[in-house]
């Protein structure tokens, strides 16, 4: 059985891992990942959920709508006793006119009411169990005002819990003297280590729960990554641009990545699992966000729900960040 861990004091129980659909919103955007079978997608949210997995996370601007819509019908397909919490995000408003153009970050509390209407309709629910302000606003709009009407949600029960993700620390002070943020959402892995700072820290301080995203490092940190599989990227994933998939940040991901195989053989294990294991390692860490494309994905990484990491493993991933120069921020949890 999949471990379980409270979610803050938001009152969620959810599963050490949880599904990520980010690349199941497909191509055809400014953060895509490329084509992508909806029928696919919908095999590997159901494979997550018969394997345990209770919570999904996306968000309205995967896909542009998209990704919505493939978890609602993908819940659609599931026995309402079996049906996991649904997480999503706001506060990112695209142009349908202009589906390449990046989302523009939008936190005016009339704007969130309507992308939280929206997104009920698309997956087909009446409550969100976690709603989360996905950027920062750039609009000019002050945290305090988006954060009073994500409030408003909560008391009107549109949504259970709310949450932030990518926010730093000093706008995660001015949303909680508002209300309580129930969780903090922030990238966090071996290739990106610098959330265990301030982050992660502050949120175990103040009771809030920690999911964290792309902790296999949006694809780098799995058994069959490899130079090929960069090379063979549609003209529509965005990690073709990324500076972790170029040199020499790539070899030293790659070696990094290689670096871990001997510790999932250990274990009788992936890569992944072991990557997304490292990450839930960390004190005040809640859940890590996995994503998967296919239901074979999902076979891969759902054994960090219930994998342990040694103190020995643990130096030696921390022996190999140093070796590999790979990445930035702290390298070991505390046992």
């Amino acid at each position: 059985m999949l471990q379980r861990r409270g979610l803050g004091r938001s009152g969620l129980e959810i599963t050490a891992v949880g599904f990520g659909s980010w690349a199941v919103g497909g191509g055809g955007w400014a953060f895509g990942w490329g084509p992508q079978d909806d029928a696919d997608s919908i095999r590997a949210i159901v494979r997550a959920v018969e394997g345990g997995v209770n919570w999904i996370d996306t968000a309205a601007a995967y896909g542009l709508g998209h990704s919505e819509e493939i978890v609602g019908r993908a819940l659609a397909t599931i026995p309402a006793g079996d049906r996991p919490f649904v997480f999503t995000k706001c506060g990112l408003v695209w142009d349908p006119d202009r589906p390449m153009a990046p989302p523009r970050r939008v936190a005016q509390p009339v704007s969130l009411r309507r992308e939280c209407e929206a997104s009920l309709r698309r997956l087909g629910v009446e409550s969100i169990d976690l709603y989360q302000l996905h950027w920062p606003d750039e609009s000019g709009v002050p945290p305090e005002d988006s954060w009073t009407e994500m409030s408003r949600l909560v008391d009107e029960g549109k949504v259970r819990a709310i949450g932030v993700s990518n926010y730093d620390v000093a706008l995660l002070e001015r949303c909680e003297r508002v209300r309580h943020v129930d969780s903090l959402q922030p990238p966090f892995s071996l290739v990106d280590r610098r959330s265990a700072s301030e982050l992660i820290p502050w949120a175990t301080a103040h009771g809030t729960g920690v999911i964290v995203y792309s902790p296999m490092a949006s694809g780098i940190l799995t058994d069959s990554f490899s130079r090929d599989r960069v090379a063979a990227m549609a003209d529509d994933d965005w990690r073709a641009g990324s500076s972790r998939f170029t040199e020499p940040a790539l070899s030293q991901n790659i070696a990094l990545r290689d670096a871990l195989r001997p510790i999932a053989a250990r274990h009788g294990t992936t890569v992944s699992a072991v990557a997304a294991t490292w990450t839930l390692a960390w004190p005040g860490v809640t859940g890590a966000i996995v994503g998967a494309r296919n239901p074979e994905q999902v076979d891969g990484w759902l054994p960090a729900g219930t994998l342990a990491l040694t103190s020995s493993d643990l130096d030696e991933i921390a022996a190999a960040v140093a070796f590999t120069g790979a990445g930035e921020g702290p390298v070991r949890p505390e046992m």
